[in-house]
């Protein structure tokens, strides 16, 4: 008897087919974070190359005060939407400095990864913040939005991380469109942008001596293979990150070392790869304050403030619509 055919998820299928049949060849970033994908930017996070973090842990520990001040105005409840809410290190920050003032509020992470979702909850109760209410939302980004169109309630956005930066300049004025679209006057988001600095410092971030990125980004391959029947060997890709100082585009890619077919399942097709072929993962974008200026420009969002780090690598920006 023929055994039963495999059903493959449908976002993981669609994203293979687009963009491994697409010349040159991409894959979404979001194939990243299975749990073992996870684990390893968690890790990443805590290396002493991985800036980002670091610097936005200590913006908003210098700002929680200020923050608290803008999102609890008037006192009024709000529910606190946090897009890509990972591990939510970081925003921990934020939600102890909220309960212990007795701020009325509600979190609401959104993440694609669910198995995230569950780390975070566990973290959080494990960290004496179960009086936290707590609404998670395992949901893409779109799917997440498509929610904030049905709630009259006050909300403020958290998208941190410089998960913006994952979009194009063109894509990420679009996406912040998208993201105003839904607010009342009186919502408000908090962005994290990642800035140009020396160039060799935003390299190391995303090709650190340990491996770390490295095996981050191979592990999407392991992914594919477990997911949509590819027949990827990690170790015939390398990992290359590039950083282009003028446009401020970091991108990671992964090499085919050697010329050879990948079988997907999942699509039906095999891929063929020349020697030294592509695979575009990942763009993170830097940006200089001219460049923020003439997007939010374009956005209907009005800048009330801007936090940097203490050595100006990173900023938090604080928005609200502009109408």
């Amino acid at each position: 008897m023929a055994g039963a055919k495999i059903t493959y998820d449908a976002a993981v299928t669609q994203a293979v087919r687009q963009g491994l049949t697409h010349y040159p060849k991409y894959l979404p970033s979001w194939l990243f974070y299975d749990e073992l994908g996870d684990q390893l930017f968690r890790r990443i996070m805590r290396m002493p190359e991985y800036y980002l973090t670091r610097c936005e842990y200590d913006i908003l520990q210098h700002n929680k005060e200020a923050l608290r001040k803008h999102f609890s105005r008037n006192n009024e409840a709000f529910r606190l939407v946090e897009l890509g809410a990972g591990d939510g290190l970081k925003t921990e920050i934020l939600l102890r400095n909220f309960v212990d003032h007795s701020i009325d509020f509600t979190y609401a992470p959104v993440d694609i990864s669910a198995n995230a979702l569950d780390i975070l909850k566990s973290r959080l109760l494990d960290n004496n913040l179960s009086q936290l209410r707590f609404d998670p939302i395992n949901d893409s980004y779109d799917g997440a939005l498509a929610r904030l169109h049905t709630s009259r309630e006050k909300k403020v956005i958290l998208f941190l991380g410089a998960s913006i930066g994952n979009f194009s300049v063109e894509e990420a004025a679009q996406f912040l469109r998208k993201l105003a679209r839904p607010l009342n006057d009186n919502d408000l988001i908090l962005l994290g942008i990642d800035l140009k600095k020396d160039p060799r410092i935003i390299l190391e971030a995303y090709d650190d001596p340990q491996g770390l990125t490295a095996s981050f980004n191979k592990n999407m391959l392991t992914r594919l293979n477990r997911e949509a029947g590819a027949t990827f060997d990690p170790e015939n890709f390398m990992h290359f990150p590039y950083y282009d100082p003028q446009s401020g585009a970091a991108k990671s890619f992964l090499v085919s070392k050697r010329e050879q077919v990948v079988t997907v399942d999942a699509i039906g097709k095999s891929i063929s790869f020349d020697p030294w072929e592509s695979i575009q993962t990942e763009v993170s974008q830097k940006y200089d304050l001219g460049m923020i200026e003439k997007m939010m420009a374009i956005t209907g969002l009005k800048i009330i403030e801007i936090f940097f780090d203490s050595d100006h690598y990173f900023c938090d920006i604080l928005l609200r619509p502009n109408r």
